[in-house]
This record gives structure tokens, C-alpha cells and sequence, in this order.
């Protein structure tokens, strides 16, 4: 058992239940015993692998597809380059790689990384050596500027509330404690008729942080341009208890061993779509793969592979197939592009 779950189990018995939100933020961002506080969750030896670790012509992909963006909206002299939830920072490492032939485009970035973690920071600090970048918490402090960014699997990891349709009702899905061990519990009945024709035994999941953070991008990029390009696993809108934990590359239980796991939900594309519309323009919901195919991927991979042999040969084709294939992160993996009213979508995104 570990001391964020002894922390968790007496302010329960403190306070009561808690919700399933204040329990992923408590298990993700505790400032002694989160997730992100004392993990390196990335890689091979972390818990998990993302796109980008995966391969380089993930980010070289999403690069120039910004970059020729930047350009479609006139090549503004100045804006800002962002990362939400940056990771190691590989991802902006290949950005920045890919389009470093791109006249004027580095010289008018201005580098930001949105990230709460500290460990994390250090990380993206080493593997961007060389460029001059700007930390910051939250989106809230992004410049008032020309806006690209990119957010991969940055959604999926914020807190959601969980709700279940019963004989009474929407009740909310709680963390209650018995026996000395977590357990989910349900809370009295929330007063909404909401969705009351649903039947009974689903589960409903709210991510309110999403769609405020969505509307903060979204209003920047409305007033003063630029592109968002936003992937993660998930749908228009998911169904069912989609709340998940990832340990050692395997699934894991969720109340067990808090701090010592990621935590995710799957992403409600529907909900980020909504919360932009206001403020600019959002394209349709496009598959991984078939974002990456349009962007080139194939080709760059087959112009990669006549450079390699043995192993990694065999090792960049497996990439490129778990990147783009339907049974692997092809199909499952979403992306959508928020741009300025009246502009043209991306490249590569449905209409």
C-alpha cells in the first residue's frame, strides 16, 4: 500500500467519500506522492509509450502540417509555438527538427510548453537544449498572440466526474473506503433530468476542465489566428466507464497503489468541439492513421527505411504499423484542428 493511499483512506474517514475527479487529481498531481510528481512515466521504462516515443515521423508529421498552417494564414511575424502536456518533450524536439528548413518559422516562434511537472520540465529542458523556451502551468498563460499548438494525449489524463443512471436516478460515482481498502460508492441522487431516457446502468463521464480549456485555445486562435491540433484516444462520445490505470505497460486497478499509476478516460471529442465552436471553426474527427497517411507518413518512412537494416529496420516498419494501423493506435487515436472562422482546415483534416 503506498502513503498516498494511507493519505486518501484518512481523509475519507476524515471527510467522506470523495469524487472520482478529486481522487485523480489527488493520485496524479499530489505534490509529494503523485503520479507526476515522482514518476518518468514515458518510455520503455516508464509505464507507457506515446506517439511520439514511438517514432520521430510522428512530430515531423504534425510539424509541417503546422508549419504549412502557419503559412496558409499569411506566415505572421511573430506567434507562439505550445505544447500542452509535453511529455519528455520529443515531440517538440521533432517539431522543431522537421521544420527547421521552413523559412521564417523558427525565427517567428516563440517556444511555450504547458507543464505542471517539475520532473517533467527537467526532462523537456535536456531535450531541448539549444532552444530558448518559455515554462508555463496553464493555458491561461499562454501569450495573447498568434497561437499553433499541439496537444497529444494531454486530454485524457485531466480529473472527469462520473455519473450512473439507476432505479433513482443519476447518482455520482464515488471513493468511499471499507475495510481499510478503496471502493467505488454511490452518492445521493443528483438533481438533473438530463439524458433520463438513458438506460439504466450507464455511465455518464464529465470533464469540465476540458472544455474550459478548450474555449481558452480556442478563443486565442479566434482573435488572433493560428492552429490547434489536438489527438488522443477517445470519440465524438464515448460510452460506458472508460476510467482506466496503466502500470508497467500493463492495465492496472485504478484504486490500487495510488500515485503509482497513470490514470486516463477516454476523450469526449464532442465536448472539446462544442466548447471551441463559440470562438473559431473546428474541423470533423479525423482517425490517427488515416491523419498521418494524408500528412506523408509512408512516404517518409519508406525514405527512412532505405537508410536502415536488421533490427531497426525491422523495428521502423513495426512503428510506422502501430502508428497508422487500424488494430493498433491507428483507429482508436483521434484527432481533430481548431483554426480562426472562415480559414482554411489543416492539412490532412476532414472537413
Amino acid at each position: 500500500m503506498t502513503e498516498l493511499t494511507d493519505i486518501l483512506l484518512a481523509q475519507i474517514a476524515r471527510s467522506g467519500p470523495i469524487t472520482v475527479a478529486e481522487y485523480m487529481t489527488q493520485c496524479l498531481l499530489h505534490p509529494e506522492h503523485g503520479y507526476y510528481t515522482t514518476h518518468q512515466p514515458l518510455g520503455q521504462a516508464g509505464d507507457f509509450v506515446t506517439a511520439p516515443e514511438i517514432s520521430q515521423m510522428f512530430g515531423e508529421m504534425l510539424g509541417l502540417c503546422l508549419a504549412q498552417a502557419w503559412m496558409d494564414q499569411g506566415s505572421t511575424a511573430q506567434f507562439t509555438l505550445a505544447e500542452l502536456g509535453p511529455g519528455r518533450g520529443t515531440l517538440m524536439a521533432d517539431i522543431l527538427r522537421a521544420t527547421k528548413g521552413v523559412a521564417g518559422f523558427h525565427q517567428a516562434a516563440e517556444i511555450v510548453m504547458v507543464e505542471a511537472s517539475p520532473s517533467l520540465q527537467k526532462a523537456q529542458k535536456q531535450a531541448l537544449e539549444g532552444y530558448d523556451v518559455l515554462w508555463v502551468s496553464n493555458v491561461t498563460e499562454l501569450p495573447e498572440h498568434s497561437l499553433f499548438l499541439v496537444a497529444n494525449e494531454f486530454f485524457d489524463c485531466l480529473p472527469i466526474s462520473q455519473f450512473i443512471r439507476t432505479d433513482h436516478g443519476w447518482q455520482e460515482q464515488m471513493i468511499g473506503a471499507s475495510n481499510g481498502a478503496l471502493g467505488f460508492i454511490l452518492a445521493a441522487q443528483t438533481p438533473t433530468s438530463a439524458f433520463n431516457n438513458a438506460p439504466l446502468g450507464t455511465v455518464l463521464e464529465v470533464c469540465p476542465s476540458a472544455a474550459a480549456i478548450t474555449a481558452d485555445i480556442a478563443r486565442i486562435i479566434g482573435t488572433h489566428g493560428g492552429a490547434a491540433l489536438v489527438l488522443d484516444y477517445g470519440d465524438l462520445t464515448p460510452t460506458g466507464d472508460t476510467l482506466q490505470a496503466v502500470q508497467n505497460h500493463k492495465k492496472a486497478d485504478p484504486l490500487h497503489d495510488c500515485g503509482a499509476s497513470d490514470l486516463t478516460a477516454h476523450v469526449n471529442f464532442h465536448t472539446l468541439s462544442e466548447a471551441a465552436k463559440p470562438f473559431a471553426q473546428v474541423s470533423g474527427l479525423t482517425p490517427q492513421g488515416i491523419l498521418l497517411e494524408r500528412l506523408g507518413i509512408t512516404a517518409r518512412a519508406q525514405s527512412l527505411a532505405a537508410q536502415l537494416h536488421g533490427d531497426t529496420l525491422e523495428n521502423h516498419i513495426a512503428a510506422h504499423h502501430r502508428l497508422t494501423h487500424p488494430d493498433e493506435m491507428g483507429q482508436l487515436f483521434k484527432a481533430i484542428a481548431i483554426t480562426p472562422k472562415g480559414a482554411n482546415h489543416p492539412a490532412g483534416f476532414d472537413l
